[in-house]
């Protein structure tokens, strides 16, 4: 269960044209699970917007409902667009999080690294990150950037892989996603 979710998307007339009832797309902040809401009367979202959907239901100021859990192909044109942008700021919101995976992230196999899921991270960098990473840990994500050479921008390579997760259900290793529910 998510207790904040990132607003994607927000159609205040619907999405079909028989129900005319608000809704919004949204990606939860802990696991990602994007989710269609059905927002209070009267209220308005913006999209990045974080907004409260946890249990309790007195502390949610303006989604009624979590109608429930989607996937990616069922969300709007426009939720796809601002997905990976909605999803830097998460990362950057919770850098410590991610910085600890950085520091903490294991071997799959004895040949093949969970850092080498990381898109464009080549095992010549991730052999570079557990060099530096044995040094001393990694305290964020600037830190990153300036001990290994080639990884500008850590965080946009973790959001760039909760987006694949998240497109592809089929997914064989999930780093950061729960699994997608299966129609």
């Amino acid at each position: 269960m998510e207790d904040y979710v990132y607003i994607l998307d927000y159609l205040p007339m619907g999405r079909h044209p028989y129900k005319r009832r608000p809704v919004a797309y949204g990606i939860g902040e802990s696991q990602f699970t994007l989710l269609e809401l059905i927002p209070k009367p009267n209220v308005t979202l913006s999209i990045g917007e974080r907004v409260y959907v946890g249990k309790e239901l007195d502390k949610r100021e303006k989604i009624m409902k979590v109608k429930g859990r989607i996937s990616y192909d069922d969300l709007t044109p426009t939720a796809h667009g601002e997905l990976l942008y909605v999803l830097i700021d998460i990362v950057k919101r919770n850098e410590d999080r991610f910085v600890k995976f950085f520091n903490e992230a294991p071997p799959i196999t004895t040949r093949f690294h969970s850092l080498e899921l990381l898109p464009g991270l080549g095992k010549k960098t991730m052999l570079e990150i557990l060099e530096e990473r044995k040094k001393k840990p990694f305290e964020s994500f600037e830190d990153i950037s300036k001990r290994v050479k080639n990884l500008h921008h850590p965080e946009k390579l973790i959001a760039k892989r909760i987006l694949e997760e998240l497109q592809d259900p089929h997914q064989k290793y999930r780093l950061f996603t729960r699994p997608p529910l299966m129609k």
